[in-house]
């Protein structure tokens, strides 16, 4: 993915997608510290958290997702070991389409460069 990184003059965003009922897991870290060496400086980098609803019992628009304190304690830390600290995190379900809305924001801006 370094290589990639590198050599793609067009990149604008990259989305990582970690499963918010665990947290980020070892295949996760190593994600992160290769794009935290290797971004484009004119490139965003955005962690989405999946499956928020599977945490809520009974999700639904008005109670959509959330996750627990520790795993996202635990990706923030994550995060900041491996370079990528300042990152956006998006909270997303594809069940109650939370977070939809703010990862097309990221493409719109992307596209527009």
């Amino acid at each position: 993915m370094r290589e990639y990184l590198m050599s793609r003059k067009t990149v604008r965003v990259v989305f990582h997608l970690v499963d918010a009922r665990h947290g980020p897991i070892d295949e996760d870290m190593r994600i992160m510290r290769e794009v935290g060496e290797s971004l484009p400086k004119k490139a965003s980098y955005v962690v989405v958290l999946t499956k928020a609803d599977k945490n809520v019992k009974g999700a639904s628009s008005k109670n959509q997702g959330r996750v627990a304190r520790d795993v996202m304690e635990n990706l923030r830390q994550t995060m900041k070991e491996n370079g990528v600290g300042n990152a956006p995190v998006i909270l997303t379900s594809s069940e109650t389409k939370l977070g939809r809305d703010d990862v097309w924001r990221y493409l719109s801006l992307a596209a527009e460069l």
